[in-house]
C-alpha cells in the first residue's frame, strides 16, 4: 500500500453531523420550552456557527468561546431569554449521543486494517469521544487527536505535530489525511506536507484554490487511493 496511516476527519467524514446537529438542536430547545425552534432558528444558528467555525479555523476565537458565543449570538438576534452557556451544556449532552455513521464508514476501516487508522478532529472532547465510542468504529484507531485537548485545531500546524507526536511518525510520506472541508482538513494537510483526500460527496465545486491530492465521491473509493502507487492531482 502505498499510506501506511490514515488521518480521519470525523464529521461528515465518517460521521453524519448535518443530522446529529438538528436532532440536537430540536432536543435543547424542546428542553427549554421551544417546540418550534429548530425550525425557526436553524437557519439563523447555522449561519452564526460557520462564521465563529471560520474565526477559529483562523486561530480568532478558541473552541470554549465559540460554544457559547453561537447561542450568545443567536438569542439576541431574536430577542430570546435564554442563558446561552446553559444551553450550550444541554446541546453539547445531546450532540454527544447523536451517532451517524457515513455509508461505507464501516467497511472502509474494516478494509483499512492493515493500515494505522487515527482520528483527527476539530470540536470537544467529550462530544467526539463519546460520538466515537458509541459507534461501531469504537475499537477502530489506534489514537483519537481532538482539538480541545491537544490546543490546536486544524488546519494549524500544531495540531498535526500533536498527532505525528502521538503517533510517532517519521515519515510524512506514508500518511494521508481524509475529509470533508477544504479549509480545515485538505489545507492543514498541504500546509503540513501530507497527502490529502478531499470526500466529497455532493460533488460540490472547488472554487476556492486549495488542491487535494485525490478527490473522492463515495468514501468506499478511498481503498483504490490507499492501495494505488500512483499520485492523481486534481
Amino acid at each position: 500500500m502505498k499510506y501506511e496511516i490514515i488521518l480521519f476527519d470525523v464529521d461528515d467524514t465518517l460521521l453524519e453531523f448535518d443530522i446529529s446537529e438538528k436532532k440536537a438542536l430540536h432536543e435543547s430547545f424542546l428542553k427549554f420550552g421551544l417546540p418550534t425552534g429548530l425550525e425557526d432558528y436553524q437557519a439563523s444558528y447555522q449561519e452564526i456557527s460557520r462564521v465563529l467555525w471560520r474565526d477559529l479555523e483562523q486561530g480568532l476565537t478558541d473552541l470554549s468561546d465559540l460554544g457559547v458565543e453561537r447561542f450568545k449570538r443567536l438569542f439576541l438576534k431574536h430577542e430570546l431569554d435564554i442563558e446561552a452557556e446553559m444551553f450550550s451544556r444541554v446541546y453539547l449532552n445531546y450532540l454527544s449521543k447523536e451517532i451517524h455513521l457515513i455509508q461505507g464508514a464501516v467497511e472502509v476501516c474494516e478494509n483499512l486494517a492493515d493500515c494505522r487508522l487515527a482520528i483527527i478532529t476539530n470540536g470537544f472532547t467529550d462530544v467526539q469521544t463519546s460520538r466515537i465510542g458509541g459507534s461501531p468504529l469504537s475499537n477502530t484507531f489506534e489514537h483519537i487527536i481532538i482539538s480541545q485537548e491537544a490546543g490546536f485545531q486544524k488546519p494549524a500546524k500544531g495540531i498535526f505535530d500533536y498527532a505525528f507526536s502521538k503517533l510517532q511518525i517519521t515519515d510524512k510520506a506514508k500518511v494521508l489525511i481524509v475529509g470533508d472541508s477544504l479549509t480545515s482538513d485538505i489545507q492543514g494537510g498541504i500546509d503540513y506536507g501530507i497527502d490529502t483526500c478531499w470526500f466529497n460527496p455532493h460533488q460540490k465545486e472547488n472554487n476556492l484554490g486549495i488542491k487535494p491530492t485525490y478527490e473522492i465521491w463515495k468514501l468506499i473509493d478511498l481503498m483504490q487511493v490507499v492501495e494505488s502507487n500512483v499520485v492523481e492531482r486534481f
